[in-house]
C-alpha cells in the first residue's frame, strides 16, 4: 500500500479535496469468491456493515471468509471528497478511510460476530496506522448503518478495552459514527488477493480475543 502524505491537521469539508461529481470508473458485475454481485444494495432480510482497519485487501479477504457473508467490496468512506481517487485518499485530503463494506445475513451470522473479527484482526490502538502503513487512510473506524449497529459497536468498543488495558495496550482510538457516503474503490482493489495472490498486505492482529 502507499503512504503519500499524513496531514498535520485534521481535514474538513472546507479543505478536503473538491473530488468529483461522478465516478470515473466501472466495477466487474460479481464478486470473484462469492459470485454475487459487487455494487449492490443488500438482498431483502440482509443487512450491511462498513469497518476500516487498516489496509483494505486483506481486510476484505478476512471478511468474505466468513460463513453468512454474502458479498464484499472495498472502498472509502468516513471522510468528504465525493468520488475520491486511491491517490487522492492516500494524499490525507480527503479524510477518508479504506474500508471494507460487508453484505452479510444476519440468520446466519450476526453484526456482533462481524464486531469480534473486526477487534481481533487488528490494533485499535495505534491511531492513524497499522504497523508501517501510516496516515488517516489506516485509521480504526466502525461506520454505522443503523442505530442498533452503532450502540452495540460503542459497547463493544467499551468491552475491547477492558481485554486491551489488561493485556497492556493503551486507548483505543477506533472512530464509531454513522455510515455517511461509502464510495466504492476502483475495481483493481477489488478482491485484491485474488487477482494478485502475492500481494502485500499484513494483518495485524494483537492476538487479543474478544468474546462476541
Amino acid at each position: 500500500m502507499f503512504n503519500f502524505r499524513s496531514t498535520p491537521e485534521p481535514v474538513t469539508a472546507q479543505t478536503a479535496l473538491p473530488g468529483r461529481a461522478n465516478r470515473p470508473f466501472s466495477l466487474a458485475a460479481q464478486h470473484l469468491v462469492t459470485g454475487n454481485p459487487l455494487e449492490t444494495d443488500p438482498p431483502a432480510g440482509m443487512d450491511v456493515a462498513v469497518f476500516g482497519l487498516g489496509c483494505f485487501w486483506g481486510e476484505e479477504q478476512t471478511f468474505w471468509q466468513i460463513p453468512g457473508v454474502w458479498s464484499t467490496t472495498v472502498g472509502y468512506a468516513g471522510g468528504f471528497t465525493p468520488n475520491p481517487s486511491y491517490e487522492e485518499v492516500c494524499s490525507g485530503l480527503t479524510g477518508h478511510a479504506e474500508v471494507v463494506r460487508v453484505i452479510f445475513d444476519p440468520s446466519q451470522v450476526r453484526f456482533q460476530d462481524l464486531l469480534a473479527v473486526f477487534w481481533e484482526n487488528h490494533d485499535p490502538t495505534q491511531g492513524m496506522r497499522q504497523g508501517n502503513d501510516r496516515g488517516t487512510q489506516y485509521r480504526s473506524i466502525i461506520l454505522a448503518t443503523n442505530a442498533e449497529q452503532l450502540a452495540l459497536a460503542e459497547q463493544s468498543r467499551e468491552r475491547f478495552q477492558a481485554v486491551a488495558t489488561q493485556a497492556g495496550y493503551g486507548q483505543i482510538t477506533t472512530e464509531i459514527s454513522p455510515l455517511s457516503d461509502y464510495w466504492y474503490a476502483e475495481d483493481y482493489h477489488q478482491q485484491y488477493l485474488v487477482k494478485n495472490p502475492g500481494g502485500y498486505c499484513p494483518l495485524h492482529a494483537t492476538g487479543l480475543r474478544y468474546d462476541a
